[in-house]
């Protein structure tokens, strides 16, 4: 996948707005979305948050005489626009007013007014924007404005107004983050100090920091939806045949997203390996999610324009009566969705626009356009495969059915779309400053870094006031760069080097206080936990309101092996994780390639997790003269038929294979007579396909090395118990039959 990096993106560049799309071309199009929404009993959640977490809801007095992020944002703002110091100044004015005694708004009162209108239409301070299409949109967001002022009230929450006064949105932004807070959140160590089971899925549980907010959800509430998402989900849940939502696995999952604490869930079983149903829901969640807060926002930044409207024409003023208004951050876009491949985001963003009100989606624009761009794939070579299976003999699937299933559609993972919610309209392929939701994979946003970094006129500030960070299918990502995706979680929330039509008497004093990673919520979900996820989670994710993560117990996969084959454990020592690399090698090279080299027989595999130790030990092989030959990452597809072939023939005595190819070939290679697992595989499924392409019954062997290190693959494939055990004991091999 990595040669893709840079390869150049034709789908996103901006064409003429089309003529509204037709209801019946989005019905058409609609028809090919699954309506797979399923349910479960489930632990419930409040919407409200702990005491904890909600006790800072009044705004401190903010000083700006001391040098501040805010004084670094001002040096370089002032240098693309020359009325920011302007705005500055008024800023000043406007807060010194307020502690004279001026009259302000809370958040939550204009929230609670909120609720008194429609919230179709999105008045985010708009970037200034050159061209005949991006003028036309700010002229229909003008127009927005005003008619959302005369709309009728549709939106009354079936809680009434003091739950909107204290919904997790209120409470999250609200919130003043000391510069001492500020400073422990940037040390701290995160101690988990409650847990609670996981009804729903056996031998698993959630546990938190901080006090335990889990309670008994009440069933007149909307969970802290908006009233017109809580009802279109509920007539979605209800089609799609759910008779449970308050106790159903999306509706708990949400509660726990719109608490808007870090989240860690590494067992969410993908939609590809038989958990269709548990993949739909956290779906359905997060994006119910997303769309709450984007949705919030926009209202509480139009009530406000309207509030500011009436101050000025009654004052004659451009001052703003107070900090109740500072309602923005440096750019629009608030989540950044990150996923693997463009089949992946296919499905995201079809279920997006169908859990979105039809109010709010009368037009779709450039819907054809998408399933162009993300749509099936067609693979070059077609019809010889066809060709090819008919005249052979029935048999099973060439490749298992996750692999087919994952593989199905566009595989391609260089992708990035902008999404903007308009009164009426869903915008994709928007421009990026004025898009609400972003969904890109990590390889697109690095080769945008890479063109910025060269371009002095290219940046990524969109990226500056992302507040909802969504990484979905974990996992597969990790299999792609994981550098990448940190790489992209490092870039967010900085100071933008630009003003970007920002209003800057509006910019959140969080954000000026260079706070903003603090708020910012990151959602990370995969099939399993690695130490790259656990070191992104720990040191990347710093949200004050705190974490919650998945934990449990494994079983094991070792009954999926079929062929009766004695499996030898050898641990080998290593003092730190820095020095376990170099402590396998020396372990290979002096108590298992002696053996390997002393044998005559061939047929012996070599299997490495990952890319790096590959290298590793195809540099040691070349050194000792071994008879060998790869199945790498890069190889060439004549390399590897070739190689298949010798190894098979015995051509070749030691054929060295990586778990990043079979993930994407997943080959079966024949001729394995004695398998030696270098690494044990991150996925546990490949442990038992594996170990299963030994052939014959006699003088097969199977050897697998592995350290304190690697206590979570291990406890996946030998069991949690089993592998405490392994761990901890004085002896240093162990055997399973």
């Amino acid at each position: 996948m990595g040669k893709q990096f840079g390869a150049k993106r034709a789908g996103l560049k901006r064409h003429k707005t089309p003529d509204k799309f037709e209801r019946s071309a989005v019905a058409r199009n609609r028809k090919r979305v699954k309506h797979e929404v399923t349910r479960s009993t489930s632990p419930t959640l409040p919407a409200e948050l702990s005491g904890e977490d909600s006790s800072g809801g009044a705004y401190e007095e903010m000083s700006y005489k001391e040098p501040t992020m805010y004084d670094k944002l001002l040096t370089k703002l002032r240098s693309s626009n020359k009325s920011v110091a302007d705005a500055y100044q008024r800023r000043q004015v406007a807060e010194d007013d307020e502690t004279d005694g001026t009259e302000s708004f809370s958040v939550s009162e204009q929230e609670n007014s909120d609720e008194e209108t429609d919230n179709d239409s999105l008045g985010i301070q708009e970037p200034d924007m050159v061209g005949t299409e991006e003028q036309t949109e700010d002229a229909e967001t003008e127009d927005n404005l005003e008619a959302s002022d005369t709309d009728q009230d549709d939106d009354l929450s079936v809680c009434g107004p003091s739950a909107v006064a204290s919904s997790s949105f209120s409470k999250h932004v609200e919130y003043n983050l000391s510069k001492t807070e500020a400073e422990d959140l940037s040390k701290k160590k995160w101690k988990y100090t409650w847990e609670v089971s996981a009804a729903d899925v056996s031998n698993c549980k959630w546990v938190g920091t901080g006090e335990c907010f889990l309670k008994d959800a009440d069933r007149n509430s909307n969970y802290g939806l908006k009233q017109k998402l809580y009802k279109h989900w509920l007539d979605v849940y209800k089609t799609s045949g759910g008779n449970d939502f308050h106790s159903s696995r999306q509706r708990w999952f949400f509660s726990l997203c719109n608490s808007y604490r870090d989240i860690l869930h590494s067992e969410k079983k993908p939609f590809y390996h038989k958990g269709l149903e548990e993949d739909s829901n956290i779906m359905d969640a997060y994006l119910m999610h997303s769309l709450n807060h984007i949705f919030r926002t926009s209202d509480l930044v139009r009530k406000n324009d309207a509030k500011i409207s009436k101050h000025q024409e009654s004052t004659k003023e451009e001052i703003l009566p107070g900090v109740s208004f500072l309602d923005q951050g440096f750019t629009r876009p608030k989540v950044l969705i990150l996923l693997p491949l463009r089949s992946t985001a296919l499905r995201v963003i079809e279920r997006l626009i169908q859990l979105t009100p039809a109010t709010s989606k009368v037009n779709v624009e450039y819907i054809d356009r998408f399933y162009q761009d993300f749509g099936s794939e067609e693979v070059e070579g077609d019809e010889e495969v066809e060709e090819h299976l008919k005249n052979a003999k029935p048999q099973k699937p060439p490749k298992p059915s996750d692999h087919q299933s994952l593989f199905k559609g566009d595989t391609r993972d260089d992708f990035m779309i902008g999404i903007k919610f308009t009164r009426k309209t869903i915008k994709l392929y928007g421009d990026f400053y004025s898009s609400d939701i972003i969904v890109a994979s990590p390889l697109e946003l690095m080769t945008k870094f890479g063109k910025a970094a060269k371009n002095k006129e290219s940046d990524t500030d969109y990226l500056s006031s992302i507040e909802v960070v969504i990484i979905d299918h974990a996992d597969v990502i990790s299999l792609q760069n994981w550098s990448f995706l940190t790489s992209v979680v490092e870039h967010l929330n900085h100071i933008p080097s630009k003003q970007h039509g920002t209003n800057v008497m509006r910019i959140r004093q969080w954000y000026l206080d260079g706070f903003a990673r603090f708020y910012r919520q990151t959602i990370i979900l995969g099939y399993y936990l690695n130490p790259d996820m656990n070191a992104l989670f720990n040191h990347q994710c710093v949200n004050y309101q705190g974490k919650v993560k998945s934990v449990c117990e494994h079983n094991g996969v070792l009954p999926k092996v079929l062929s009766q084959v004695r499996q030898i454990y050898e641990r080998f020592d290593a003092d730190s994780i820095a020095e376990v690399d170099d402590a396998r090698l020396e372990y290979f090279a002096k108590k298992v390639f002696p053996k390997i080299k002393d044998s005559e027989q061939g047929g012996i595999m070599l299997f490495a997790s990952s890319y790096f130790e590959f290298v590793r030990l195809r540099n040691f092989l070349k050194s000792q003269n071994a008879s060998f030959c790869l199945l790498g990452d890069y190889t060439d597809q004549r390399d590897i038929s070739r190689a298949r072939v010798w190894f098979f023939e015995r051509k070749r005595k030691i054929m060295l294979y990586t778990e990043r190819i079979h993930f994407y070939r997943r080959y079966k290679i024949r001729g394995i007579r004695n398998l030696i697992i270098y690494s044990l595989p991150e996925r546990k499924e490949f442990y038992p396909e594996i170990v299963n392409m030994l052939e014959g019954s006699d003088d097969v062997a199977c050897t697998v090395l592995f350290s304190l290190f690697d206590k979570l693959r291990l406890e996946r494939i030998v069991g949690s118990a089993p592998a405490k055990r392994m761990i901890k004991s004085e002896k240093g091999v162990f055997v399973f039959c």
